[in-house]
């Protein structure tokens, strides 16, 4: 993995905020709107996080699962990339990037006990299916699988900002930008510090000299703090429903 986020690929592949929530001319067809798109990828990063629970993984690679799985979608269709197939495949593919073992076997199985459990909002796959998603994943991703997450350098931010009292707070909210698409947008360290600035602001401690110690254009912290808060004010709570009309919509096999 590169060492330093300004020469790595994930800092290339950065993108403007208008380029990610473009839903692909397939999808369109088939009446998905971008809100559509959003409250898929949402519940996708939820499928994740579950299947992670089951199979006991770190949460940095809950984190790589999610990115990747944004970042697919920023180049390939929903209605030809099920994401109930995606989100597994990407949970498998990063926890080798990220060095932790996962057996397909194992995630076959979790897979299958949630389709028993909740059918139509989960699909059955095999491990066979996984295997050959993995292979059109790294292929969308352009093989690129290095993630850079916020958490490392929240860590010594909080340090620096004498708030590690906070840690456990701020912690829970950069969790939080994974059911958004701020990693596909802003450096790591940007985010970390938007949800620092929040955690400063609910908690009342005065960060402001530090702030400006720290020579970044609190401009774009705050417009992400905000896209944050947004989030918690408007699209927390996942529609199960509207999640079954958008794959109807797909045409995705229920």
């Amino acid at each position: 993995m590169a060492a330093n986020f300004w020469t790595s690929t994930h800092y290339k592949q950065l993108l403007d905020p208008e380029e990610v929530d473009v839903v692909h001319p397939l999808d369109r067809e088939r009446g998905v709107t971008v809100e559509d798109f959003k409250l898929v990828k949402m519940h996708m990063a939820q499928y994740i996080l579950r299947l992670a629970q089951h199979v006991k993984v770190r949460q940095r690679v809950i984190a790589t699962a999610v990115t990747y799985m944004r970042r697919v979608y920023t180049r390939k269709s929903m209605s030809e990339y099920d994401p109930r197939l995606v989100a597994p495949a990407c949970l498998y593919l990063a926890a080798k990037a990220e060095e932790s073992t996962v057996q397909a076997k194992a995630l076959a199985f979790f897979i299958r006990k949630l389709y028993a459990e909740e059918k139509p909002r989960y699909e059955r796959y095999e491990i066979k299916d996984i295997l050959e998603m993995e292979m059109k994943i790294l292929e969308a991703l352009n093989y690129y699988l290095v993630v850079f997450h916020p958490y490392r350098s929240l860590t010594h931010l909080l340090q620096d900002a004498g708030m590690d009292d906070m840690t456990q707070f701020t912690w829970g909210l950069v969790n939080d930008t994974y059911k958004m698409d701020l990693i596909l947008v802003h450096p790591p360290h940007l985010i970390a510090l938007a949800c620092i600035y929040i955690a400063s602001v609910y908690k009342d401690r005065d960060t402001t000299s530090w702030f400006e110690e720290l020579r970044v254009d609190m401009n774009v912290v705050k417009n992400i703090a905000v896209e944050i808060l947004d989030f918690y004010e408007n699209h927390k709570l996942i529609a199960e429903d509207r999640v079954n009309a958008v794959f109807n919509k797909l045409a995705l096999k229920p």
